[in-house]
């Protein structure tokens, strides 16, 4: 099994533990992952410039489609903007029209064939959910953990295709695989707040540390993401405190450990 290996921009400079993480974690397993001289997924542009988007998108595409390979990402909102980018290609004549014309000058093409996959459902179905528990070696036994689900990856369900975007059970599935126990928690699908802290801060922090307080309400001794811009802001809102309320921990660093691999490949 191999792929192009999708950081994006935020793993890399801001949370190079899940990067660490996952190469780990996917090396373990058997999962291949190759480095591909890819640019941003395009989500900043996405408010300014839809053909700026969708061809930032489609570059990244079209350079996986050249390697012969698809695509894995561990960031959610990469995730849900290369399946965006590819529902609008797909729909949009014009749009690709002038994207393939763009995509020529660098003798780059896209032509649907290279599919995008999050980390999680390429664990629970293409690994396998029999593979990773054979693999646990040492179970996260008696911890219970919140799963933070983040919006980019769940909604729209027709895009994204992730898990059911009402009731979705992947994450604690994977969880289980630990050893550890998943809780039942009421804003477990809630934003985490990210997309408004640029805008409006005290609401975005507002919305981060409801679900903080909802996690531990719920009985919940650590809330485990799989997305950069979920993580980060759950510990940006901690920072000021020595003593953090609840941890914050990768799922590849929960699996990690679970499968007896070392604290210091898993950027812990």
């Amino acid at each position: 099994m191999k792929y192009a290996l999708f950081l994006g921009c935020k793993i890399p400079f801001q949370l190079p533990a899940y990067e660490a993480s996952t190469r780990a974690v996917l090396g373990h397993l058997g999962v291949s992952l190759v480095d591909l001289e890819f640019n941003c997924c395009g989500y900043p542009a996405r408010n300014f410039s839809r053909d700026a988007f969708v061809f930032a998108a489609a570059h990244n595409l079209a350079l996986a489609e050249r390697a012969g390979l698809d695509v894995l990402t561990p960031c959610k909102c990469c995730f849900g903007t290369l399946r965006h980018a590819i529902r609008f290609l797909e729909e949009d004549a014009e749009l690709r029209a002038r994207v393939t014309q763009a995509l020529a000058a660098e003798d780059l093409v896209w032509s649907g064939k290279t599919e995008v996959e999050h980390l999680l459902p390429v664990l629970a179905r293409k690994v396998g959910v029999d593979a990773l528990a054979a693999a646990v070696r040492t179970p996260r036994t008696g911890l219970r953990v919140a799963a933070q689900y983040g919006c980019h990856a769940l909604r729209p369900g027709n895009v994204t295709r992730f898990d059911n975007p009402i009731a979705p059970t992947i994450f604690e599935t994977l969880i289980r695989v630990t050893g550890a126990t998943p809780v039942d928690w009421p804003r477990r699908l809630d934003c985490c707040g990210d997309p408004l802290h640029e805008a409006n801060a005290p609401l975005s922090e507002r919305m981060t540390r409801a679900k903080i307080a909802d996690a531990l309400e719920s009985g919940a001794e650590a809330l485990c993401t799989a997305c950069p811009h979920c993580h980060l802001r759950f510990d940006a809102v901690q920072a000021a405190s020595p003593d953090p309320s609840i941890r914050t921990l990768l799922y590849t660093q929960l699996l990690g450990l679970a499968m007896g691999l070392t604290a210091k490949s898993l950027g812990l």
